[in-house]
């Protein structure tokens, strides 16, 4: 194939199944992807269009100088008082259902598209959120001596500057009015008040979760539904607070994407009340897996004890046939073989094993040197084993006392037999 005489297209359009148009930037929370956004007589529906602020505020501005307006664009939009910088984050007709979802009835509550931000927009709204950190600083301060049980997570300045919002969070009623006027008083501009939760602030300050991903309060999800312990009893999840918490110290809100399907699955398995009865013994519910329908029995109702793992299916045949009278042979289908063991799942068993044999083997080979090198500084001996090395006398001192040393037998060495003494020849 000649490769050099190629030619090569680069398309900006729809072909390859993501819009470059219905993207945008990627770079604020909350992004809605715009799948009307290559449909021609989807961007003039309506006038209305998303803005994007600090974190996860949005809202919600009527286009009334038919500016050409499209994701990523910075506008200056009406505020009260003065006019506030944001950022275009949809356009065209998935805005109405966006304004249906945020439940705004009133007209009111829609304001107008000024213009597009200018260079003295720009210069103001950096001066002012240049200013955010340090006002959230002095404030949490502020509020300390006054003796306020809240906390102020955020601080956001509006794009003029001319106003600021403070986040705060609170398990109780506060009294803030004489706060307000310190805070005013501090920072000469008006002031306003927002309570948040704890998930809120975990959306607006942004994370990464346990699974990996960022949060999906920063990322999608808008709207709250309450999160319960029984979401977690239905999905056979151990009631871990630690485990169970997300980022902001509640239950976390996957636990309900999938109950739904757990409490369908679990309406196909046997009852844990009922035991079943065999022509041996009677089992007890041990475990179950929900999603695959499969159930373990074990003979003693604590322990896990000769354990049987059969279908659902199965063992609801076995309580039709107790209801009868009747008691199977065993819990596994004759008619089927039992189904061979799988491997050992490395997940299963304690995490720190590799750990411990490798500090075994690191003692085990200490001690081996240490063995080693007690040998070569132990002097060597040329006596037999089983002897006692003769503790070494200085010359010229004599041994102490004339009783001979014993053998090993314990038997006292033989005396010399004295030869008899000849008489002496007579002269």
């Amino acid at each position: 194939m000649d490769y050099k005489n190629l030619k090569y297209k680069i398309t900006n359009t729809c072909d390859r199944g993501l819009c470059r148009n219905a993207v945008g930037r990627q770079d604020h929370q909350l992004n809605t992807y715009d799948w009307l956004a290559d449909v021609p007589s989807a961007i003039d529906d309506t006038d209305l269009v998303e803005v994007q602020f600090k974190n996860t505020r949005k809202g919600y501005y009527h286009n009334v100088n038919n500016l050409p307006l499209k994701k990523g664009d910075i506008v200056a939009v009406e505020a009260n008082p003065g006019h506030d910088i944001g950022v275009v984050t949809l356009t065209g007709r998935l805005v109405k259902l966006q304004v249906k979802k945020a439940n705004l009835k009133s007209e009111e509550d829609i304001k107008r598209v000024y213009r597009l931000a200018r260079q003295v927009d720009m210069d103001k709204y950096r001066e002012a959120k240049s200013r955010e950190h340090g006002t959230m600083i002095q404030s949490r301060q502020i509020a300390k001596d006054l003796g306020l049980q809240m906390k102020i997570g955020d601080v956001e300045y509006q794009g003029d500057g001319n106003k600021a919002i403070f986040y705060y969070i609170a398990d109780e009623r506060v009294d803030f009015r004489q706060l307000i006027k310190d805070l005013a008083a501090t920072f000469h501009v008006r002031i306003e008040m927002k309570q948040i939760g704890a998930r809120q602030e975990a959306g607006r300050i942004g994370g990464t979760g346990p699974c990996g991903r960022e949060l999906c309060c920063a990322t999608w999800m808008k709207n709250f539904v309450s999160v319960s312990t029984g979401a977690a009893r239905f999905q056979d999840i151990s009631l871990n607070p630690q485990k169970l918490a997300g980022m902001c110290a509640k239950l976390k809100c996957c636990l309900n994407y999938e109950v739904d399907s757990y409490i369908e699955a679990s309406r196909k398995l046997p009852s844990k009340e009922i035991v079943l009865q065999t022509q041996d013994a009677d089992y007890y519910l041990f475990k179950s897996d929900i999603l695959a329908g499969i159930v373990t029995y074990s003979t003693d109702k604590r322990l896990a004890a000769n354990l049987e793992t059969i279908t659902a299916q199965r063992a609801l045949e076995v309580i039709e046939m107790n209801k009868k009278g009747e008691k199977p042979v065993s819990l596994h289908d004759e008619t089927t073989q039992k189904a061979p063991e799988k491997p050992a799942d490395l997940l299963t068993g304690d995490i720190n094993r590799f750990d411990k044999s490798k500090k075994k083997k690191k003692k085990n080979k200490a001690a081996a040197q240490q063995n080693q090198q007690n040998a070569a500084d132990k002097p060597r001996s040329d006596k037999p084993k089983g002897e006692r090395p003769k503790a070494e006398k200085p010359k010229g001192e004599k041994p102490k006392g004339d009783k001979p040393q014993r053998k090993k037998g314990g038997k006292q060495p033989e005396k010399p037999q004295q030869q008899p003494q000849q008489d002496a020849p007579a002269n």
